[in-house]
């Protein structure tokens, strides 16, 4: 384990814990910053694995998916207030 990779996953970390209050909220934002954003992460998460920078992988992987799942509840919340 190098400094590089504790450094990169503490910020990590710390921006999961930012994504908490969006998650449980019922405001979200735009599908389009999320999916980009959960994209972007997911790529580098796949250059984390190739440099064996594990901790990095696995805390950019949930960081990834926090985004999307951010996403997610952005267009299932827009489908249901299209059929109300």
């Amino acid at each position: 384990m190098t400094w590089q990779d504790i450094v990169l996953s503490v910020g990590s970390w710390i921006f999961i814990a930012a994504l908490v209050p969006s998650l449980l909220s019922k405001d979200k934002p735009p599908i389009a910053t999320s999916l980009s954003t959960g994209s972007v992460l997911l790529v580098y998460t796949v250059v984390y694995v190739s440099l064996h920078l594990w901790l990095s992988t696995a805390s950019t992987g949930i960081l990834a998916l926090a985004w999307l799942a951010l996403g997610a509840q952005k267009y299932r919340a827009k489908n249901h207030a299209e059929a109300v």
